[in-house]
């Protein structure tokens, strides 16, 4: 099993009340609110995180990157990664990942993670994301074509890094006359990819397709299960067999050594879902274009107060309950993980170990006890449990790659 370590990197240190006076912190929600000086602070906090995660010995660092908003403050995931890349010596990073469909050059993109690679001495994990859907206002791309544009920015990426220039790509919206990138990955065919995402199903079918792991965001055991019936379905369609090497979760854990403590700063993932800041508006997070009209939809009447939030308000006691948020000393947290292991099986587990206000304090006393105590858990129960990443499985890196391919199983009627 790989076991990962993450943050969302949040710029907590704002006014909040301004955010829920407004509505939203996502887009609109003016950053004559952002503290430079906070940022400075913050963005050195994390790295001292990540340094601090290595030492007690996680197997990657995951990072990811968002725009426009309090809840992330990774404008550029690379920026980071570059830094780990050369302050590091053992983990994975993992990227999940870049917003293909708002990159405007996707050769420069592949050069930039080429170099990464390289610099990590072949350690870079390249996740690629659709992006949210406001973030495609704030980039000035029409969501309308945002997956057209994910899956042709994937496609130069991967010939720029595999393919021997100079040569030419004339796609519907990258056009390149010379594509010979002096920085190709160190690692080859190219990088490992995994995707991120909740529940969109055409990402999941794209994902099996290419026989990249999926990675399930923080999603319910029962939905995590659905997502890997979709994906299992179209591997065995294309003719191979799914099984934990192509499966990610992440979930939401706080640990401490003081139980009460742990779940008091467990409560600051709901920070994050919206309960102290607002988030996007829901007519900004589903813009026209970017998803299914149906749900489309139904954010614009949850908007026009016509429905219920669709992404639900589900109480913090209910997301513990549930085990959507996991909270304790490492004594009642590694019991919750295995029934989530048992009952998801992944061969990838990330634990997002904080939120909100956190102290730093608390963020290393949770990585300590993540790295020291429940991760070494962890991969016992991974090994019981037959739950291999996808390099101990030694999976292909993309479909074409792959030897062990049957004839496609038709799909059920």
């Amino acid at each position: 099993m790989h076991l990962m370590y993450f943050t969302e990197q949040p710029m907590s240190d704002y006014p909040a009340q301004e955010g829920l006076d407004f509505g939203a912190t996502a887009l609109m929600f003016s950053n004559k609110h952002f503290d430079p000086v906070a940022g400075s602070r913050l963005y050195n906090e994390y790295l001292e995180q990540y340094l601090y995660a290595e030492e007690m010995g996680v197997d990657g660092i995951m990072l990811n990157e968002h725009h426009n908003a309090p809840f992330c403050m990774q404008a550029k995931a690379n920026i980071f990664a570059a830094i780990l890349a050369g302050m590091t010596e053992k983990v994975k990073i993992v990227m999940l990942g870049n917003p293909l469909p708002l990159a405007e050059n996707p050769v420069r993109l592949a050069e930039e993670l080429a170099m990464i690679d390289m610099i990590s001495k072949g350690r870079l994990v390249s996740g690629f994301v659709r992006g949210g859907g406001q973030e495609q206002l704030a980039a000035g791309v029409n969501p309308a074509y945002n997956r057209e544009r994910f899956e042709e920015a994937h496609e130069l990426v991967v010939k720029a890094w595999t393919e021997t220039g100079p040569f030419r790509f004339e796609g519907k919206h990258y056009q390149n006359r010379v594509v010979n990138p002096w920085a190709v990955p160190l690692q080859k065919p190219y990088p490992r990819v995994w995707v991120p995402g909740v529940i969109s199903r055409e990402t999941i079918v794209w994902a099996a397709e290419q026989r990249y792991p999926y990675i399930a965001l923080n999603t319910s055991i029962a939905d995590t299960k659905k997502i890997w019936e979709v994906y299992d379905e179209v591997a065995a369609g294309v003719g191979y067999e799914a099984g934990p090497e192509n499966r990610g979760y992440l979930i939401q854990v706080h640990v401490s050594d003081n139980e009460e403590k742990a779940i008091e700063n467990a409560r600051q993932f709901r920070w994050m879902q919206g309960e102290f800041t607002g988030l996007a508006h829901p007519v900004w997070s589903t813009p026209s274009g970017y998803g299914s009209p149906r749900n489309r939809r139904a954010f614009v009447e949850f908007a026009a107060g016509r429905r219920v939030n669709p992404r639900g308000q589900t109480s913090f006691e209910q997301q513990l309950e549930d085990m959507r948020i996991i909270a304790g000393t490492p004594d009642t947290v590694v019991p919750k993980l295995r029934k989530i292991l048992e009952e998801t099986r992944p061969g990838i587990l990330a634990l997002w170990g904080n939120d909100g206000a956190v102290s730093q304090a608390d963020s290393m006393t949770c990585i300590k006890m993540i790295g020291q105590e429940v991760f070494p858990a962890i991969r016992e129960i991974a090994k019981e449990l037959d739950l291999k990443s996808p390099f101990e499985a030694e999976a292909p890196v993309h479909l074409r790659y792959s030897k062990d391919l049957k004839a496609p199983v038709a799909a059920a009627e």
